[in-house]
């Protein structure tokens, strides 16, 4: 064994996203591409001697060739040890739970969460930092900077390393340990939720359906679910991560989880739905013929959190991303909390987290979590809601129902505009920009604009600002519309525009959704000229 260091040159476009550097599984495969990153990771981090970090991904295509390729090139920069998930698996949550327990440096977490996997799919690699979560903006920012004017890097040229056995092994001077990827993340989820009131809900007869969408939940949800809750086999379906997710979209939501849906709304439904996305950080909840909207779901776990252990103490606070609903906020005020606005992406979450200023967090992209790991964790908010109904007798729809007779509901929809052209998507919000100062007063279809900005955050914690984090356009009675571009995608860009309306009296809380929102949904597209800037006279998706 030797180590060897290779020239190389800038490869151009390796500036991380909100949620690490996404791009095409055929870009990844390019000679010194990950490499390149790799280095430039390391070179930012600095002296890595004695320093241990945590590897694993959501198993898609080109993962364990990764998992092979940052091992040697970590022992070739001097890092002591490495704790790598079994078969290079290890969810993003659980790669959470494992840096804080292990107090490690941090961690290399490889996945594209939700987007399409497989050889001609997508691949990613981001790196959290010691809390558990994803780097903030000064760390991704240096790694940039130094993937333009990277001339080496170094690797082990050491055989592959057997990562399918749980075990040590020793790469150059560098210890690694393969660990039960699920292990340590059940630990932690049997100490935060009343796992006897559950195993005595599925005994008496409940039953439920997760789809982990052949991708990382699968393993968890088996073990956790089926193994110590006593959930009856075949409770989990696709259970099995695939590197191409079976063909599935691995994105938790009514249009790609259409199995489970159908499921739910026939005759035969389970008393209970779930599913969870590419590296089980997302999650979808719903009832019998009732899906519940993740703005939603996150207020109706805030109100009810002291049924489960781990938070009987009481919450500090709330956080949520700027475009989800601000169902959140009423809960947050009837406790006497405080609610955070912050941009969307869930490292802006961490400083409130670490300084105790919340303790559950939500984003409207089908993410729940709290402060016991630093990402967000589909299958947690799965638990959660089965505490929840273990400790009330109450269905899904019940539990809603009751919550939105308290504090009203927020009519929620977020639609899509995928893969449109780069250019034309950053004239649209160039345009919107331009329009803002002029909104304010103005009569829009029955609706008053209150006020138009262009969202920017400065972190209460460590004063660190972010701008251009998506337009709103407010309206007297509080209705929202909100503009933004994606950075989780890996071809064109998509738009996301957000709708939102509260309505208090519950004999109006059972109106469609989008003919409860029509009226915004005609005034966003006026307002943003989506048809004639996009080419799209109907979104992609409508979640």
């Amino acid at each position: 064994m030797a180590i060897q260091t290779v020239a190389s040159t800038p490869v151009p476009g390796q500036r991380p996203g909100t949620s690490g550097l996404r791009k095409k599984v055929t870009v990844f495969r390019q000679p010194h591409y990950l490499e390149n990153f790799v280095q430039s990771l390391f070179d930012t981090l600095g002296d890595l001697t004695g320093k241990t970090l945590v590897l694993g991904g959501d198993g898609r295509y080109h993962n364990r060739s990764a998992v092979q390729t940052i091992l040697k090139m970590a022992a070739a920069n001097g890092v002591a040890r490495v704790l790598v998930g079994q078969g290079g698996i290890l969810s993003t949550p659980a790669a959470s739970c494992v840096i804080r327990k292990s107090e490690a440096l941090g961690g290399i977490v490889l996945s594209a969460s939700h987007n399409p996997g497989g050889p001609e799919g997508d691949f990613g690699i981001k790196y959290n930092i010691s809390n558990g979560g994803p780097a903030p903006e000064s760390i991704t920012e240096a790694v940039y900077a130094r993937t333009t004017a990277i001339t080496a890097y170094r690797i082990s040229d050491a055989a592959e390393v057997d990562i399918d056995r749980i075990g040590s092994a020793q790469l150059e001077q560098m210890q690694i340990e393969v660990i039960d990827p699920v292990a340590d993340y059940a630990e932690l989820m049997q100490r935060l939720f009343d796992f006897d009131a559950i195993r005595k809900l599925f005994a008496g007869g409940f039953t439920m359906r997760f789809d982990a969408m052949s991708a990382v939940s699968g393993p968890y949800a088996k073990t956790i679910l089926e193994g110590m809750l006593g959930a009856p086999a075949g409770t989990v379906i696709n259970a099995v991560p695939l590197e191409d997710f079976g063909g599935h979209h691995p994105d938790p939501n009514p249009v790609n989880a259409a199995e489970l849906i159908a499921l739910m709304a026939s005759p035969t439904a389970p008393d209970f739905g779930a599913a969870s996305d590419g590296d089980a950080d997302r999650n979808m909840i719903v009832g019998r013929k009732f899906d519940v909207t993740p703005s939603d779901s996150l207020a109706v776990l805030a109100a009810n959190a002291a049924v489960a252990p781990g938070y009987r103490g009481g919450i500090k606070g709330i956080a949520r991303s700027m475009p989800t609903s601000r169902a959140a906020d009423r809960v947050a005020e009837a406790l006497g909390v405080p609610c955070y606005e912050t941009p969307t992406g869930w490292k802006y979450f961490g400083t409130l987290l670490d300084a105790e200023k919340a303790t559950l967090c939500g984003e409207e992209s089908y993410g729940t979590g709290s402060n016991h790991v630093r990402e967000k964790d589909g299958l947690w908010a799965v638990l959660f809601w089965l505490n929840l109904i273990a400790a009330t007798g109450k269905s899904v729809q019940e539990i809603v129902t009751e919550h939105w007779s308290k504090y009203g509901r927020n009519y929620y929809s977020r639609h899509d505009y995928e893969g449109i052209d780069s250019d034309a998507a950053n004239v649209l919000m160039d345009d919107l920009r331009v329009k803002l100062a002029n909104l304010a007063g103005q009569e829009m279809n029955h609706y008053t604009v209150d006020y138009a900005d262009d969202f920017s955050y400065t972190d209460p914690v460590d004063g660190s600002q972010a701008q251009k984090q998506g337009i709103r356009i407010v309206m007297t009675d509080g209705s929202r519309i909100v503009y933004r571009l994606s950075g989780t995608g890996t071809e064109g860009a998509t738009l996301r525009v957000y709708l939102e309306r509260y309505e208090a009296d519950p004999a109006l809380h059972n109106i469609p959704t989008q003919q409860a929102l029509a009226a915004l949904i005609a005034i966003a597209d006026s307002v943003a000229n989506i048809a004639a800037n996009t080419g799209r006279s109907n979104p992609s998706v409508i979640t």
